[in-house]
């Protein structure tokens, strides 16, 4: 089943979301549905925050795709290639970060808009499976910053919000005067970047 995706400044994207004390059948059902609601929206990363469900979870799956729409791994680290994705975490953490990188990232809560965002180059993130089982991931590349992407989410925090002031206030000015053009002018080079 398809969700609603919020858009700032929805206020529920600022509340902070609640750990999971169990993945109930009701909660995997729903991780399933942010999976197909993410792929439906062409984004690469979604948390339950995105969706107006303040618990700690997100799915995430970023592995590049060829124009027949098959995976083309040649442009993911070797860390990448090592973790199965798609990626279901529940009450998920950062338990390592090291190193500084930076990516164009967008967001499909703010869509349509994309700016440079600096963030760890490699994590380790511990969190819960479907299965309610304890799972740790070590990863670099756009894996780790999609992590970092959506943890954010998890804590009420926006891409928008790790920019300058000036950044920040010209895109949120540019929203709150103009909203948000139609998601057909999107490139298709910008498409892979919406966490």
């Amino acid at each position: 089943m398809l969700l609603e995706v919020l858009k700032f400044p929805d206020p529920r994207l600022r509340i902070k979301c609640k750990p999971v004390q169990e993945v109930t059948p009701e909660l995997v059902q729903f991780a399933d549905d942010m999976l197909e609601t993410m792929y439906a929206s062409k984004g690469i990363g979604l948390a339950a925050a995105q969706v107006n469900r303040q618990i700690r979870f997100l799915v995430i799956d970023t592995r590049p795709r060829d124009e027949e729409g098959r995976y083309d791994l040649t442009h993911m680290t070797e860390l990448e290639k090592t973790i199965e994705q798609p990626i279901f975490l529940f009450n998920p953490e950062i338990i390592k970060k090291e190193g500084k990188t930076t990516y164009e990232e967008g967001c499909l809560s703010v869509p349509t808009y994309f700016e440079i965002v600096e963030r760890f180059n490699y994590i380790e993130v511990k969190g819960l499976n479907k299965e309610g089982k304890e799972y740790q991931i070590k990863t670099d590349g756009l894996l780790s910053i999609c992590i970092q992407h959506e943890i954010d989410h998890l804590d009420g925090k926006l891409f928008i919000d790790r920019l300058s002031t000036i950044k920040s206030n010209r895109i949120k000015s540019k929203i709150k005067k103009f909203g948000y053009p139609e998601a057909e002018s999107e490139t298709e080079e910008n498409i892979e970047h919406k966490l």
